[in-house]
């Protein structure tokens, strides 16, 4: 049974940081694309980031490149996405997700595994 747990959401200011995890666990990922996304009320589910498990290759949505960073510690089974410079049309519950291979990794029904979502709440 594969599981993919996140933490690290919360409550913070606009402007600021946050760290969300994903542990992962069940079976190994070494051919598996990590991809986070995220959504927000009355919105559909949208892409914000993926990385390779190795963590050679990764991409970003336009909105938050240059804030956002991925990251993998393949050591400890674990995905990592850093928020800076958080904005309040960044609130959302943001998901780690699964998917074998790499094709059509900013689509969200393509990823085979999902975590149950940690929330983000911006205050401005």
């Amino acid at each position: 049974q594969v599981y993919l747990v996140e933490s690290g959401g919360g409550l913070v200011q606009a402007g600021e940081s946050l760290k969300l995890s994903c542990a992962a666990s069940g079976r190994t990922f070494n051919h598996y694309t990590m991809g986070w996304f995220r959504q927000a009320p009355g919105k559909e589910r949208e892409f914000v980031a993926a990385t390779s498990w190795d963590g050679g290759s990764t991409d970003y949505a336009d909105s938050v490149k240059g804030r956002f960073t991925t990251s993998t510690a393949r050591a400890r089974n674990t995905v990592y996405l850093e928020m800076n410079k958080i904005q309040p049309e960044d609130a959302a519950v943001y998901y780690c997700a699964a998917l074998w291979g790499v094709e059509n990794y900013k689509h969200a029904p393509e990823y085979d595994y999902w975590g149950q979502g940690t929330q983000v709440t911006v205050s401005s």
